[in-house]
């Protein structure tokens, strides 16, 4: 069951408190695989993130009654998450800064892609972005998915959590950076690097297999 088709905040803080499983069986269905996501992204295995999952679902069920309704429900659960995956990932020497971005001179776009300040259309495209083909055929689109995941994974973490948390999960920028913690305009740098660096990566995959030439 998708997040689209939960019941309301209200219905669900209602249902946890009365120990509604249904309703929390909902829940687990709908979040447990964003969470494990967001939650692999600070530590160093999949089941070191399997275990700050159920931790936090235990701390929800433990927690609701002092649920406030200041955030929306699945925001409260989520911070739950990311303090247990940072304690986690701090033992597991994973730690890194939220709330400022170090330095990072390198430019996300080759220079040489864009017309210099002499030409007639400075900045723009020398050649726009080749088409990327369609993924219509099954094995394609699961290579194209690995090569996608892969190149997600190798991402520096606070870009890798950005991403996830607002292309693949659909947060919106507000609660992202309510939840990390982040600036706004930290938050829009992060995630422009991040969806940058997984264009490039995807670029270099349909070159070198040759797919669409």
């Amino acid at each position: 069951m998708g997040a689209a088709v939960l019941p309301t905040d209200d219905i669900l803080v209602a249902g946890l408190r009365a120990g509604d499983e249904d309703m929390f069986a909902c829940l687990l269905n709908s979040w447990s695989g964003s969470m494990l996501r967001l939650a692999r992204s600070f530590v160093s295995t999949t089941a070191s993130a399997e275990e700050v999952v159920q931790d936090t679902w235990l701390a929800v069920l433990q927690g609701i009654e002092r649920f406030e309704g200041r955030a929306s429900l699945q925001t409260w659960v989520y911070r739950i998450l990311v303090n247990i995956a940072r304690k986690r990932g701090s033992r597991e020497h994973r730690t890194v800064p939220w709330t400022s971005l170090g330095p990072d001179h390198e430019p996300t776009v080759d220079p040489a892609r864009f017309r210099g300040a002499d030409d007639q259309y400075p900045g723009g495209w020398r050649a726009f972005p080749e088409r990327w083909p369609t993924t219509e055929g099954e094995v394609l689109a699961n290579e194209v998915r690995a090569a996608v995941a892969t190149a997600i994974e190798n991402l520096p973490t606070r870009q890798q959590v950005v991403l996830t948390l607002r292309d693949i999960d659909g947060q919106d920028a507000g609660a992202v950076c309510s939840l990390l913690g982040l600036s706004a305009a930290n938050q829009r740098v992060l995630l422009h690097r991040a969806r940058a660096t997984v264009r490039g990566e995807l670029e270099r995959y349909f070159a070198s297999t040759g797919v669409g030439s």
